[in-house]
């Protein structure tokens, strides 16, 4: 996944990389590049300046440092610290509230964009999406670049993106819900009711939802999380989302292994606690009515019902394998498939375990190759049952036409 740099307005460059700025003392952010210091700093977008008002809040490094500003010279802004911090180079500036006024894709997304098609990327998340106009825009860029594999994650970030949800998720391949900047830009209580709400939005209408930011940050310096982060982790699986998101815990963290470790096992935990069958009937009420669709509802409501330890899947593009993600069954989905970037795309959906396999032609020999990988995979007793589940004659039909419960 690759992520674009989006819309952002930056700090400059501190001398030695960092000050530190005192509650009530006076700064000056300047609109042309200079090194800054506890006195004075710069901003990557000159027209700040025009942009806010008196009295307006900036915020530096996700809310961590907050700014008044009091007056505007010929080329900045003269502000009041309004709390203690340590603001560092190129970190994030945000406006809440203000509409800042610069092109969706600047030189250097459209550059990314074209590395991500010439190296393979399979998901870009798109920063500081505000509408799904932005989300149209670079998937016209990857058609023109005849890349139909590349799915495109809009990260919300702000309340106009929150505004136009419905249409964001509608053109998007899934969804990041990026917690540190929506929490700079919205109020933080407004925080966990949107997350859940996008989540839900995301479930019924079979894209993917990502939390990120924050989910265990504590763990950049200690080694156990706080309870209030294993909470967190876990009411984000509870309700659904297909990925927790690990960012700043993984990146600058003394502990990355362990922090990965205890996710895993906060996942782990959370799942046996999921009400599978709710999310399943939530599902159901939005499904067109279709074939593939219709039997994806019946495997998975089966497999959660009888208690199986699998479902198989052979799929060329991956279709079948999110059909039956969207409606949550208790076991996981084995999606095989001779298809490298259908493998890769489906490792962001809910429960399903892609393998790439030969591409072997004969159906039979395809599933008994599932089938002996799922039993090297998956721990399974005698009487243990699983599903298998495809379009039959293989590669023939464009729709999942059948279901086979098979007891171990």
């Amino acid at each position: 996944m690759l992520d674009t740099k989006g819309p952002e307005i930056t700090v400059g460059k501190f001398i030695g990389g960092q000050a530190m700025l005192k509650k009530d003392s006076k700064i000056r952010v300047y609109m042309e590049e200079i090194m800054g210091d506890n006195t004075k700093f710069s901003v990557s977008y000159p027209n700040l300046l025009w942009d806010v008002k008196y009295d307006t809040i900036i915020k530096l490094d996700d809310g961590l440092i907050e700014l008044k500003v009091l007056d505007k010279g010929t080329n900045y802004l003269l502000c009041q610290v309004l709390n203690d911090g340590i603001i560092k180079d190129n970190k994030g500036l945000n406006v809440p509230k203000i509409h800042i006024d610069l092109p969706f894709l600047s030189e250097k997304d459209r550059k990314d964009i074209n590395f991500a098609c010439k190296n393979n990327v399979d998901f870009l998340a798109l920063s500081f999406v505000e509408s799904y106009e932005n989300i149209l825009e670079v998937n016209d860029i990857l058609i023109n670049y005849g890349n139909d594999h590349i799915g495109i994650i809009a990260k919300i970030e702000n309340e106009r993106a929150v505004d136009d949800i419905d249409e964001i998720i509608r053109v998007s391949e899934g969804i990041m819900i990026a917690r540190g900047d929506l929490g700079v830009e919205l109020p933080l209580e407004r925080v966990p009711g949107i997350q859940k709400a996008i989540i839900n939005k995301c479930h019924l209408s079979g894209k993917v939802s990502i939390v990120a930011t924050e989910l265990l940050s504590s763990m950049e310096n200690v080694l156990r999380p706080t309870r209030a982060e294993v909470s967190d982790v876990a009411n984000a699986v509870l309700d659904g989302a297909d990925a927790v998101m690990l960012s700043g815990e993984t990146t600058i963290g003394k502990y990355p292994v362990e922090t990965l470790e205890t996710m895993e096992k906060i996942i782990k935990a959370a799942e046996l606690d999921i009400d599978y069958l709710d999310l399943l009937n939530k599902a159901v009420k939005t499904e067109d009515q279709e074939v593939t669709g219709i039997l994806a509802y019946n495997v998975a409501e089966t497999a959660t019902r009888l208690n199986c330890k699998a479902i198989i899947t052979p799929t060329i593009s991956g279709y079948t394998g999110r059909k039956i993600s969207r409606f949550r069954p208790k076991c996981p989905i084995i999606a095989t498939t001779p298809n490298v970037d259908t493998a890769k795309s489906l490792m962001l959906h809910f429960g399903v375990c892609p393998i790439l396999i030969d591409d072997i032609k004969a159906f039979d020999k395809i599933i008994d190759h599932a089938r002996k990988l799922t039993l090297d995979l998956i721990d399974v007793n005698k009487g243990d049952k699983i599903i298998i589940t495809g379009g039959y004659p293989f590669k023939e039909v464009k729709h999942t036409n059948f279901m086979e419960i098979e007891e171990i």
